[in-house]
Parts: structure tokens; sequence; C-alpha cells
């Protein structure tokens, strides 16, 4: 019964481009080599890159535009290009990396990937409220909903300061360069 739940034959990752997303990649990296016991020892990695319609599908059946469909897939696929390329600056992960852009809702694409028992899912942490709209966290999603583990990596500490810099110090900043432009008496 040791072997049953041995380690993941395969690491499925989702990326948006953030830093955080950024960070599970690498995450996912080091889980399928320590899985595999190594350089090429068997575990591979896949990176999914989810997009949708504007719209959504529901918009997009009610006004189907298959030129802005293809530009859509095409701009998806460029991103997830650019994101291994962030990632890796262009030297070997070490391990086997398939990377696909699929069209459809985040959490649902990644589900439907890691559906194996022995799978492991790596994900970043949720975008801020604003990011996500009105959307569950993708995270929150997949942790209730996986069939395999599920290893969501916290936000990177460059992340954390880049927060705390846009929350305080450059809004002060702008806020003081604004203020200092103003005429006496009120109006700028």
């Amino acid at each position: 019964m040791a072997g049953v739940m041995a380690e993941p034959v395969r690491v499925v990752v989702g990326v948006s481009g953030s830093l955080g997303s950024l960070a599970a990649l690498h995450r996912a990296v080091a889980e399928a080599r320590r899985a595999g016991g190594g350089a090429g020892g068997g575990a591979e990695v896949l990176v999914l890159h989810a997009w949708e319609p504007p719209g959504g599908e529901f918009g997009y059946r009610r006004s189907p535009c298959p030129p802005l469909l293809s530009a859509v897939r095409a701009a998806a696929e460029e991103r997830l290009a650019e994101v291994l390329a962030e990632a890796f600056g262009g030297a070997d992960p070490g391990v086997p990396v398939t990377a696909r852009a699929v069209r459809g809702e985040p959490a649902a694409v990644l589900l439907a990937a890691a559906d194996r028992p022995g799978d492991l899912l790596v994900l970043g942490p949720s975008g801020r409220w604003w990011q996500r709209g009105l959307r569950r966290p993708v995270p929150a999603r997949c942790v209730g909903a996986a069939r395999c583990p599920v290893l969501v990596v916290p936000r990177p500490e460059l992340a954390l300061v880049l927060d705390g810099l846009s929350g305080r110090g450059v809004d002060a900043e702008l806020r003081g360069l604004v203020g200092a432009g103003r005429r006496p008496g009120g109006r700028g």
C-alpha cells in the first residue's frame, strides 16, 4: 500500500503573468524535480493559461465574432510564451514542461486538467477583489473541488513590497506632487 499515493507524476500549474503565478510556476518545477528524483526523473509540469472571450462565454454566444475570438486566443498564447520567458529566461527548467493556453474559466480549466489523484495542482495566490471582479478566488474554488492535492503558493515578498509602495509611499508622493501644483485659493 506504500506505493499507492507515491510522488505525483504530473504537476499542473495555472499562470496569468502575475508575480504570484510566476512564483507558483517556479514552485511547480521544484516539486516536479523533487517528485522525479532530479533532472528528467519522470515528473512533468503542465503549465496552463486560461482565457475567455470578452464578455465571457455567455456574451460570446449572444454576439459571436470569430476574428475577435482569434485575436484573444493569439493574445493568450503570446502571454503564455511571455510568462515562460520571464520565468526561465530561455534556460532549461530541468523537467519536461508542456504549456497550453486553454479557453475557459480558470478554475474549471485547472480542475479538468488536474483530474488524476496522483497529480499536484500548484496555484499562486488569488488576485485582489478588483482584479477578479465578483468571482470567487480561483485557489479557493480549486481547493474545494480538486481530486488531487493542491498547493497554494503565498504571495512573493516582492509583490508584498510593491503592494506596500502602491498603498502608501507612491500614493503619498503623487498626492504631494498634485498638491504642489495647486494655486493658492483652491483650484489647480
